[in-house]
């Protein structure tokens, strides 16, 4: 007899949407602490995420959607693309200023995610 096989799969590990919430979240509540607090929201962010890949990318992407949004919006209220653009500029610069300790945590948490991941006992 050959013994059974689990016909389920794991669900993927980490969820972007997620770490982006989480990463937003905690820099709001730990707006207080200058490095410390965008370190820890970025390591939770990142184990949240469940890999180095998915924690970058849920660092700069919302860094990125605002700047289109805000591109867009004033663009749309001035009536000419220029000022749009400038102003998208203005936002990406200003976003990816203070993103360093965002991402060190980030790129932390991505990488020890796999080890915090819980196993169901046997």
């Amino acid at each position: 007899m050959t013994p059974a096989t689990p016909t389920h799969t794991a669900p993927p590990r980490g969820n972007l949407v997620s770490a982006m919430n989480w990463m937003g979240g905690l820099s709001l509540l730990l707006f207080w602490l200058p490095v410390f607090g965008p370190l820890i929201a970025g390591a939770v962010g990142g184990a949240k995420a469940g890999s180095v890949g998915r924690a970058v990318l849920a660092t700069f992407l919302p860094a990125v959607m605002t700047a289109l949004m805000t591109a867009g919006g004033v663009a749309y209220l001035t009536d000419w693309v220029g000022w749009g653009i400038l102003a998208g500029m203005g936002v990406t610069v200003w976003l990816l200023a203070g993103i360093g300790p965002l991402l060190v945590g980030a790129i932390i948490g991505g990488a020890f995610s796999p080890r915090l991941e819980r196993t169901p006992p046997d």
